[in-house]
């Protein structure tokens, strides 16, 4: 499957999807992102994370963790919740709590960055990510999680 086709999306485990976001022009992530397909993909990307998140190298982390994803059709942003405590990582299913880190990003960014496709540090310090609070937790997430390159 080299084709991003988000009604297969379920199926695809996480390297192919970061193989196939990589194969996927940009315009076409921005495409799908802003169709009606988008709460989809960004609901099987959050449900994943606890099955990705890596405990053993947690040590004492406790965050809470708001990714805001720009770029909605309608002009707004989705806002997830990730919930790092005690060697486990939840994602709610309404963001609830104070964030220690905000990460602020567009859709294609975003696919980018979950699939193993693009350094944060780098679209950090090119405004593509914005990061407001905790920014060594920042500058640690990527190692917190299992991400797959592609």
């Amino acid at each position: 499957m080299t084709e991003f086709d988000p009604a297969n999306f379920s199926s695809v485990d996480p390297k192919q999807f970061a193989q196939i976001v990589k194969s996927t022009p940009d315009a076409k992530l921005a495409e799908v992102m802003q169709s009606d397909l988008r709460g989809k993909i960004l609901s099987e990307v959050f449900d994943r994370m606890p099955t990705l998140f890596r405990a053993d190298r947690a040590g004492s982390t406790n965050a809470v963790i708001h990714w805001i994803i720009t770029g909605r059709p309608d002009g707004g942003s989705d806002t997830y919740e990730v919930v790092i405590s005690n060697g486990t990582c939840t994602v709610p299913a309404t963001p609830e709590q104070e964030p220690k880190l905000a990460l602020t990003m567009g859709p294609v960014e975003f696919l980018k960055i979950v699939s193993g496709g693009a350094n944060p540090v780098m679209m950090f310090m090119t405004g593509k990510l914005k990061a407001k609070g905790d920014l060594g937790l920042a500058a640690n997430i990527a190692n917190l999680f299992d991400i797959p390159k592609a």
